[in-house]
């Protein structure tokens, strides 16, 4: 059985996801915070604006770990948290909770996640937009 390597998400790309995220977000009037993690949840980059609420920062963060965790859009989880739904008792002991608020998306490279990005600041359908445009120009 051979295995294909997979480029991991290298500083670069850490870099240039931030910038399209942020730049995305400057066409839109709305100032944000962006985080990229690897696929192990290790920072990347990081970029806060000083505009921007100090929160935005933490948000930013805990959308990529969350998305990277779970594999999944941030977006796509709200559902399976309400009561009934799939992760309704997942537990948030972990390294940092979770956040299911829409902007966080994972990265993938050949169908492997290989990091996550978060974007907080804007309104959750904003930040979503903001990320999956930085996924975008990553491809």
């Amino acid at each position: 059985m051979s295995t294909t390597a997979v480029t991991p998400l290298t500083t670069e790309d850490a870099e240039l996801l931030v910038a399209t995220a942020r730049r995305a977000a400057e066409d839109a009037g709305v100032t944000v915070s962006v985080t990229v993690l690897d696929a192990g949840g290790h920072l990347l980059a990081f970029r806060r604006d000083d505009r921007a609420v100090l929160i935005s920062g933490e948000t930013s963060t805990r959308k990529a770990y969350t998305a990277l965790q779970l594999n999944a859009p941030t977006a796509d989880l709200v559902d399976a948290v309400q009561p009934g739904g799939l992760f309704h008792t997942l537990p948030t002991a972990l390294d940092r909770p979770l956040l299911f608020i829409a902007g966080g998306i994972p990265v993938h490279r050949q169908g492997r996640l290989i990091g996550a990005i978060g974007v907080g600041g804007g309104a959750p359908e904003q930040d979503h937009g903001f990320a999956t445009a930085a996924v975008q120009a990553l491809v």
